[in-house]
């Protein structure tokens, strides 16, 4: 497959891949080698600042693609440490995120997030009562060190006189979270799904965030790990105000540079090109809502207009996982999992070429070692 990009837009693909880690230096390699699988998968994290993780096993695999060497229990690990959680920092969407990057998304996007919220709650017959009531049961049944699944906490909710069907339950999860109160961390007995905690206990907070410190420091962190990029793409992805990230844009200029790329102007980490490899890798498997498309405002140039609905089936908000080859999305593909091996199927937008073939099957064995499950390939769709 040859869809031509101009250069500039090439570039800016090329380096976006790199500033997320998705290129052959960063990623594993920006945090030390002897490091260990826990603080490596926290380091991927941090540099991401949040990664969307509603599928968990989506989430799971967006840090474990910048994570070279590592394997699906480093992510698991760094969970059940707490050097990574998961929560609602922004958008009411679950990320996979340090907890204290969560502390800071959250002193700046809670009481907004909860208060756009209000009239399903009233509809749910959620009041401030309910919320106590609910903020009681989580720290009786969780503090202490006490962890409980998604129906052990709704379970507890009911024998405290607090309906939680009709999705009551999970929206008290929700707010409770918002107030920085729980959150989900290590993985519950079995495996398959993860564990309530409280988030203090849990992880404990390492530093004090202030408004403005939280705002600046998360603008300029996302630019590290997503840039080129602009404010508009930031205030996009955070849902925070163009107003206050404006004025938190004044308060980092100087740790900012602007390049121009396609005849667009962007913004850099001051000195970022510094160590920036030649090219990236030729061929990627990336999950779906993966941060390489969702991080922006548009998903162009990485994917083309004619091919959105293609990664966005009925534009219906699900992200399916894609297929990147030199910085451009070609394709998606879906894989099964079993506990004897996991089995991929690729979807192509076009035939691909003899190299991206190849270039893919070595993307999709790297998945199949991170899961250290055997890969089965079935024969793909040609495109078209």
């Amino acid at each position: 497959m040859s869809r031509r990009i101009p250069a500039g837009e090439r570039e800016l693909l090329q380096r976006r891949l790199a500033s997320q880690w998705l290129a052959p230096v960063g990623g594993g390699g920006e945090a030390a080698e002897g490091d260990d699988g826990p603080s490596r998968v926290a380091a991927v994290a941090r540099r991401l600042l949040a990664t969307q993780a509603q599928d968990f096993g989506q989430g799971v695999w967006a840090l474990g693609v910048r994570l070279p060497g590592g394997t699906r229990r480093d992510v698991l690990a760094a969970l059940d440490h707490g050097a990574v959680v998961r929560s609602w920092p922004m958008r009411g969407t679950l990320h996979l995120i340090d907890p204290d990057d969560l502390r800071g998304f959250l002193s700046l996007t809670a009481r907004r997030t909860v208060t756009g919220a209000a009239a399903r709650h009233r509809g749910l017959g959620i009041d401030e009562q309910t919320v106590g009531r609910a903020r009681d049961v989580a720290t009786g049944l969780l503090r202490g060190g006490g962890r409980a699944t998604r129906e052990q906490f709704t379970a507890a909710l009911e024998g405290a006189g607090l309906e939680p069907a009709g999705q009551r339950g999970m929206h008290l999860i929700w707010l409770l979270a918002h107030e920085g109160l729980i959150c989900w961390g290590p993985m519950a007995e079995g495996g398959t799904q993860q564990a309530l905690v409280l988030l203090d206990e849990w992880a404990p907070a390492t530093r004090e965030w202030s408004p403005y410190d939280s705002h600046d420091e998360l603008l300029l962190r996302y630019v590290r790990g997503h840039g080129p990029t602009t404010l508009k793409d930031f205030c996009h992805w955070s849902k925070l105000l163009v107003s206050d990230s404006t004025a938190a844009l004044t308060r980092i200029r100087d740790q900012l540079e602007e390049v121009e790329l396609g005849g667009q102007r962007y913004l850099v980490e001051a000195g970022s090109r510094e160590g920036e490899p030649a090219t990236a890798p030729q061929q990627l498997a990336l999950p779906g809502f993966d941060e390489y498309l969702l991080g922006y405002r548009s998903r162009q140039p990485a994917l083309a207009a004619e091919y959105s609905a293609r990664v966005v089936p009925g534009e219906n908000g699900m992200f399916l996982p894609m297929l990147v080859s030199r910085g451009a999305i070609v394709g998606t593909w879906k894989r099964s999992i079993t506990a004897k091996a996991v089995t991929v199927t690729t979807d192509p937008f076009e035939p691909l070429t003899a190299a991206e073939q190849k270039g893919f099957a070595r993307a999709f064995e790297r998945y199949a070692a991170f899961l250290e499950l055997p890969l089965t390939m079935k024969t793909p769709n040609t495109g078209g």
